[in-house]
């Protein structure tokens, strides 16, 4: 067998150590991997685009976050899960719409995972974080993780945004908030920047 093919048994072998061993491996082989990763992440077996996804984000490549972005779109919540994982890795705008999808979502790990991909776009996910948390017909749970997402990204354009949710929104919005302000610099002296 070739390294290709070992490392390829090894990651769809369904042993745990094996394919990630296998998956940080993986870059070694350049190109010729990245193909085979990149038609494994299209296959039946959501456990197999799993695997290949995984494996994907290691390398570091701008063609990553292209197959990351189809992985959020996946039937699999564990296969979308690890695409937004990977969108940690791999900040991606284009994949701003549909990590706000995430933050809307009943499902409470990707809306977490979701949520840290879009602080690991900094500035750029601002904008699209403060609609969100000022959308009337968002949930309070997507409202709770952008307030998260914006306290850290540290973005001074957010201090307005992060002092209208101190002074109206719940508990928890409110704690992340004034973390916010606080890692902003403006700690516990609030004022309206408007």
């Amino acid at each position: 067998m070739t390294d290709l093919e070992d490392l390829l048994a090894d990651l769809t072998s369904g042993d745990e150590a094996l394919a990630e061993g296998a998956a940080l491996r993986f870059t070694s082989l350049g190109s010729r991997g990245f193909y085979v990763l990149a038609a494994l992440s299209a296959s039946t077996d959501p456990d197999e685009r799993w695997w290949a996804l995984r494996a994907l984000s290691e390398f570091q490549e701008a063609r990553v976050s292209k197959l990351l972005r189809l992985g959020l779109e996946d039937a699999d919540p564990g296969v979308r899960a690890c695409a937004a994982l990977g969108l940690r890795k791999h900040p991606d705008e284009k994949a701003i719409p549909k990590l706000l999808g995430l933050l809307r979502g009943e499902d409470q790990l990707l809306a977490r995972l979701g949520r840290d991909a879009l602080t690991a776009l900094g500035k750029a996910a601002t904008p699209h974080l403060t609609a969100l948390i000022e959308a009337e017909d968002a949930p309070h749970t997507a409202r709770l993780e952008a307030v998260r997402a914006l306290a850290g990204i540290e973005d001074p354009a957010a201090i307005g945004t992060l002092f209208k949710v101190y002074q109206d929104g719940s508990g928890l919005m409110q704690h992340w908030a004034e973390e916010g302000l606080t890692r902003l610099g403006i700690g516990m002296m609030f004022f309206n920047p408007e």
